[in-house]
């Protein structure tokens, strides 16, 4: 688990169109414009800061990525918000804030 305010490298990719408006592993409804992530183990709720070419605070609100090597999943409105979008997987700085 990531401990408070440490800042980690980690693999992340970003998921959307084809889970937007899907029940997420927490029960809420995914928003793929929302700022949202999804971790194997952090806490739903759990609030992060991620940056990649800017940086944007997300919320964990589901389970994933299932993909080896990758540690974090975000929404394609988190993505788009730190520059992600376009290479679709990279090296992102995450500080976990709560």
């Amino acid at each position: 688990m990531l401990p408070l305010l440490t800042t980690l490298s980690v693999i992340s990719s970003w998921y959307g169109p084809g889970f937007h408006g899907n029940l997420t592993a927490s029960g809420s409804r995914f928003n793929q414009h929302a700022l949202t992530a999804a971790h194997k183990t952090l806490p739903f709720g759990t609030r992060l800061r991620v940056c990649y070419k800017s940086c944007a605070v997300v919320r964990v609100t589901d389970r994933g990525p299932y993909i080896r090597g990758r540690e974090l999943d975000l929404s394609k409105g988190a993505a788009d918000a730190i520059g992600l979008t376009a290479s679709g997987v990279g090296r992102v700085n995450v500080t976990r804030l709560n």
